[in-house]
């Protein structure tokens, strides 16, 4: 019969059907272990994919972050008699991010008024004005401090109502990143 064997000597039948079940059962669960198994390797292996993949975009974001040096410098003009540049930040049609942007009154003894203007639609616009004592605030003014995109010119213009400040010195300093 099958599953019967018979051993030599002793005549008798022993049934390996139990023991058949058995090996079965231990295949199963080798074939189950080894699917686990197969389940690890892949989420190893994407997990592997992931941190590689965040790895890159770290180093794409050090790589192309393009910091440029920070720009520094100085304009004279007769800040009383009319409203006058300072320095023109970034270009048309080019992206970048200011960081900052700082001015220094500390050679101008009227109320000095800040202007902002840049392109909105073609059209140069005041997108922003503020009045300060050269007398009582800060001689450094953080103008812009944190991140402002543009893609058009930034003007920055200065103007006082006192005539002492003209012909005086205003210090600027502001910090860039191109993007892509």
């Amino acid at each position: 019969m099958p599953g019967e064997f018979y051993i030599e000597g002793k005549k008798e039948k022993v049934d390996l059907t139990e023991i058949k079940n058995i090996a079965n059962q231990l295949q199963n669960v080798l074939t189950e272990v080894q699917n686990v198994i197969t389940e690890i390797q892949n989420t190893v292996t994407e997990v592997n994919n992931s941190v590689t993949q965040v790895q890159n975009n770290i180093t794409t974001l050090v790589e192309k972050s393009e910091g440029i040096a920070p720009v520094t410098g100085s304009t004279t003009a007769d800040w009383q008699t009319a409203e006058s540049d300072v320095v023109t930040v970034g270009a048309s049609g080019t992206r970048y991010k200011v960081h900052s942007f700082l001015l220094s009154i500390h050679n101008l003894a009227g109320i000095v008024t800040m202007r902002m203007y840049i392109a909105v639609n073609s059209t140069e616009r005041k997108v922003y004005e503020q009045a300060f004592n050269a007398a009582s605030d800060p001689p450094g003014l953080w103008i812009i401090n944190g991140t402002l995109g543009i893609h058009e010119a930034l003007r920055v213009t200065l103007q006082s109502n006192n005539a002492a400040d003209n012909g005086q010195v205003v210090d600027y300093d502001y910090m860039l990143e191109a993007m892509e």
